[in-house]
């Protein structure tokens, strides 16, 4: 079986592009399913920065293609890498819809502003998608669970997920970190931490627009006031504005 992807018959003129190269500065052409190229100037291999892997979370080819990658590369895919952690987290949740969406939504969130503010994106997405597995492992197990559970379970589960997806050391104890950080309320002047306390607001103020647009202003100004970072202030100004 061939990966759709690849079938030229679905393809159109964006499938052929030109990127330049990062050493000469000469014009490299790649094909959209190329992960690499060797430019005809300077001969340096480069990979196709066009190409998504966000495929690879779900597809059974995804060994395959990610195969002939440099190693180096495949490695440091903080993109794919988070797109995994989300397949593993809703395995994890199975029928728990509710919390899904808003696992989805805290992780949608918490990937703009990330991206806007400058902070480490593979750890902080990888962390949105693990924040809350803790507290539902520490309610079945104690009932009304200490904090020191929630992040106990919650660093024991993230570490579990990400050894599996063979995750590099310095995420997994990143994450746990932030785990451990954004329960307790600590650490304010981390950017990833502010990242993931004002997503998850944002996530909770999409999901109050949605259940109940009529108290999206009364209580989505004084959340604008406490929100630590510029870009999720913006993004709770549009939301509270539709």
């Amino acid at each position: 079986m061939k990966c759709p992807g690849q079938d030229m018959q679905y393809w159109n003129e964006s499938a052929i592009y030109e990127e330049t190269c990062p050493k000469c500065g000469g014009t490299v052409e790649f094909y959209k399913d190329d992960t690499n190229r060797k430019c005809g100037r300077c001969g340096h291999r480069m990979v196709n920065p066009r190409l998504d892997f966000g495929c690879a979370a779900y597809c059974p080819f995804a060994e395959q293609c990610l195969g002939t990658l440099p190693e180096e590369f495949v490695g440091n895919q903080d993109n794919l890498l988070k797109d995994r952690v989300a397949v593993e987290v809703k395995r994890y949740l199975k029928s728990d819809f509710r919390r899904i969406g808003h696992i989805m939504r805290v992780a949608q969130q918490a990937e703009k502003i990330a991206r806007d503010e400058g902070a480490n994106l593979g750890i902080t997405l990888c962390a949105a998608y693990l924040l809350e597995i803790g507290e539902i492992e520490a309610a079945a197990r104690y009932g009304t669970p200490t904090a020191d559970q929630i992040i106990a379970e919650g660093q024991r589960l993230a570490a579990a997920i990400l050894g599996r997806l063979a995750a590099k050391e310095p995420i997994v104890q990143g994450v746990g970190t932030l785990i451990e950080a954004y329960h307790r309320r600590s650490d304010r002047d981390s950017l990833e931490i502010q990242v993931l306390a004002d997503a998850a607001d944002l996530a909770r103020l999409e999901e109050m627009r949605r259940d109940d647009p009529l108290q999206v202003r009364e209580f989505g100004l004084p959340m604008v006031e406490r929100l630590l970072t510029a870009s999720a202030r913006q993004l709770a100004q549009k939301m509270i504005a539709l």
